[in-house]
């Protein structure tokens, strides 16, 4: 889900919460809905990923969510990203 929906999610009141995940040395969004849960995307539909905990964590604050939870579970901050 791009930036724009998300953003009409929040100001609805449709988020219940919002979670930051690492994966490897980067990091996605994920907003939990009433109809399960859905991941920032590019325009392109593409996963949308930042290379640091703060940016998308700026990126959360300026969506109007003042809070959000964040796992870092699979995060490998010395790994080498794949250029595809």
């Amino acid at each position: 889900m791009d930036e724009r929906m998300l953003r009409a999610l929040v100001s609805a009141g449709a988020v219940k919460n919002v979670s930051i995940i690492a994966s490897g040395a980067r990091f996605h969004v994920e907003a939990r809905t009433p109809n399960g849960p859905v991941t920032a995307e590019t325009r392109a539909g593409k996963i949308r990923t930042w290379a640091t905990l703060d940016a998308a964590a700026r990126w959360v604050r300026s969506l109007g969510v003042g809070g959000a939870h964040v796992n870092l579970t699979h995060w490998q901050p010395a790994q080498r990203e794949m250029m595809v």
